[in-house]
């Protein structure tokens, strides 16, 4: 993003990184740069019509390069604004709305954004709102409804919170260790972040929480033997959760799980794959609702396949706790965690080859 986004070049390489595509999507339209934007194989199937649409309806001028409703995109004009107030499904990517919401103050009418159906990752939209009042921007976001008038940007000092999604894994690794007592860095009770659930989460599968002045101590505690959890609003967890579940014999309910489909990769069906490898079975009993039966760890070393996503390598990463453990492709942490694979030799997991 840092790089990309003040390229002079015409083609934009996002590689596989999702948010980059989303958020330079608009940036570029409304600063009326044209980009051709695309990206790794992977996320040449992942859609961005909802938002390709919302942008032409605005009055950007914009086409597909390969297949309708996918990048590459191109970006050819934005002659002026069309209209003040846009539709947009919220049941799908809040990055979508997350985009709209943060070029809206340039337009020269502001924006109106009504969010139809259910609105997902809400923890993510109220995360914008925080963050362009930081920089003095009003926003009025009540219900369905986003309201944001042309207004300036201000400049502002930030200190940006550490990362509870990256934070998660430590919780799978205290969950599954026989023994455990980890320090998390600048974590905080108080956040935007929806990935902070995983400290309510985790209560039931093991791990108790204590907040401390620098971050978090982990340590372990008795676990239920079921979970119920809707993870609408962190989606991001279900690679975190689901693994631990598995493996420590807890049988699980889960519903919220639809944009699993559409990430790096169909993240559903690849969680059934890996998850089976241990007799563990992820079955949808009634449409949105998906049941967990928990397998165990075979005696056998265990190999898990990445799919291209830095989720499944960091979260089937503490059955290394239980089993000799061979991730395929691991380099692909370093999408959002490029020490991962270090800090796990710190605490004293050793790596073979």
């Amino acid at each position: 993003m840092q790089a990309l986004i003040h390229s002079p070049e015409k083609v934009i390489d996002v590689m596989d990184a999702g948010t980059t595509m989303r958020f330079l999507t608009a940036y570029f339209s409304v600063t009326r740069q044209q980009k051709i934007l695309t990206g790794t194989p992977r996320m040449k199937e992942r859609p961005v019509s909802l938002l390709v649409d919302a942008l032409r309806t605005l009055g950007v001028q914009m086409d597909y390069q390969e297949k309708e409703g996918f990048p590459p995109i191109a970006i050819r004009g934005f002659d002026s604004q069309k209209t003040a107030s846009l539709e947009i499904a919220g049941n799908v990517s809040s990055q979508y709305i997350s985009a709209l919401m943060m070029v809206a103050p340039t337009l020269p009418q502001g924006l109106e954004l009504r969010l139809t159906g259910i609105v997902a990752s809400v923890p993510y939209i109220q995360m914008t709102v925080e963050l362009m009042k930081t920089f003095g921007i009003s926003v009025e976001f009540q219900g369905n409804r986003i309201r944001i008038d042309a207004q300036d940007y201000r400049p502002a000092t930030l200190t940006i919170e550490a990362d509870w999604s990256a934070a998660s894994y430590w919780y799978g690794f205290t969950a599954l260790a026989d023994e455990a007592s980890i320090q998390l860095p600048h974590v905080t009770q108080k956040s935007w972040q929806g990935d902070v659930a995983i400290v309510e989460i985790m209560k039931m599968l093991g791990v108790d929480t204590r907040f401390e002045k620098n971050g978090a101590h982990l340590t372990k505690q008795s676990h239920h033997s079921h979970l119920d959890w809707d993870f609408t609003h962190c989606p991001d967890l279900a690679q975190t959760v689901l693994p631990v579940c598995a493996v420590k014999g807890i049988n699980g309910s889960f519903t919220g799980l639809e944009s699993l489909r559409i990430k790096e990769t169909d993240r559903i069906a690849a969680l059934q794959n890996e998850l089976a490898k241990v007799g563990c079975h992820l079955t949808e009993d009634q449409k949105g609702r998906w049941l967990l039966s928990p397998g165990n760890i075979p005696k056998k070393p265990i190999t898990i396949q990445t799919y291209h996503d830095h989720r499944m390598a960091m979260g089937f990463a503490p059955w290394a706790c239980l089993a000799e453990l061979t991730i395929e492709q691991p380099q692909v942490v370093d999408k959002s965690y490029p020490g991962f694979w270090e800090d796990m030799k710190t605490v004293g997991f050793e790596f073979i080859g």
